[in-house]
């Protein structure tokens, strides 16, 4: 297996994600960009060593000498091109959702195996260091038998956002909810495990447009373990505030940067006699680096040859509960 520094990237899909992901290969070479804006392409290929804009997905992925596709797209293409590069021996990292519904990502999974190929999906707010913290206490057993968890993701959208691609149902498959909801449903499942029971409600309350912007969700484990989440694009101040309760211990994650404010855990330990809890706060004040985390990891499932921790099953069992939802309030 190539050294990681050996590896060679190509990333389809120029805007702002496609921008990130340039930004964090911990040590990859960018060679090859595409992007239906070919101007796009171009300026981020500027902005590497060495690197080709390609005029569209498909000449990069037949014609890039690409060890790693980045698919960093609207949500209708993230399958095609991820199938593409998986037939063409390409290992991907796929930007959640990974597909606009469950049938897509299934065939995806085969092939995958078929090929030998490993697949990261883009679930990058596992990464953030208050997650990383977080996951590390629920690891050494200091919360004790996990209860529940309450989620909160919500940004109040710009001027124009109804005419935007994500308020295209054609493009995006979904509104709110496919949106920050698949980050808030793959988290509950990092620390719950599968949701067989879905209950849910979708609105749209204040964007002229034909896609939720806001979804309420309980999910519930076969023992009753319970995900409360709530997300929305009419939260006019920009919100991320995630807690995790087990019987000993809370855990509360707030902030993710920037206009989240700052990213900052809180562990509160039950004390014996109970009352006040004994507090610890960590703070994260830096720059995000999730994105770097991650990928790095992704070289290290590529050098191992081990299955990424956050795969196409977790894309499928995300969008499974997406579809439930939708279903449900059609109705």
């Amino acid at each position: 297996m190539t050294d990681s520094h050996e590896l060679t990237v190509g990333i389809i899909g120029c805007g702002l994600i496609g921008q990130k992901r340039a930004q964090n290969l911990a040590g990859t070479t960018l060679i090859a960009t595409a992007d239906l804006d070919v101007s796009r392409a171009e300026k981020l290929a500027q902005s590497a060593k060495d690197a080709t804009a390609y005029p569209d997905w498909h000449s990069l992925i037949e014609r890039a000498p690409v060890d790693i596709v980045i698919v960093a797209t609207t949500h209708n293409a993230l399958a095609p091109i991820t199938a593409a590069a998986i037939a063409a021996g390409k290992h991907v990292l796929v930007e959640k959702p990974a597909a606009i519904s469950p049938h897509e990502i299934e065939p995806l999974i085969d092939l995958a195996h078929e090929k030998n190929v490993r697949v990261r999906v883009g679930f990058n707010h596992r990464y953030h260091p208050s997650f990383v913290k977080a996951r590390e206490i629920l690891d050494s057993g200091a919360l004790g038998n996990m209860m529940f968890v309450r989620g909160r993701y919500g940004h109040g959208g710009r001027i124009g956002y109804e005419k935007e691609w994500r308020a295209n149902p054609a493009l995006s498959g979904g509104g709110e909810l496919m949106d920050q909801g698949v980050h808030l449903i793959d988290l509950a499942r990092v620390f719950l495990g599968d949701f067989p029971q879905v209950e849910g409600f979708v609105h749209t309350y204040f964007w002229d447009m034909p896609l939720d912007d806001n979804a309420f969700m309980m999910l519930r484990t076969e023992q009753q373990q319970t995900a409360w989440l709530h997300v929305s694009c009419s939260e006019w101040k920009n919100l991320f505030s995630f807690e995790i309760y087990g019987k000993d211990a809370k855990l509360h994650i707030e902030g993710l940067g920037g206009s989240y404010g700052v990213e900052r855990l809180s562990y509160y330990k039950m004390l014996p006699e109970m009352g006040p809890p004994e507090t610890t706060i960590y703070e994260y004040p830096g720059v995000d680096t999730s994105w770097r985390v991650e990928f790095a990891e992704f070289l290290d499932d590529i050098r191992q040859q081990r299955t990424p921790a956050a795969n196409l099953t977790d894309a499928l069992e995300a969008l499974r509960i997406v579809e439930r939802l939708y279903r449900d309030h059609q109705s």
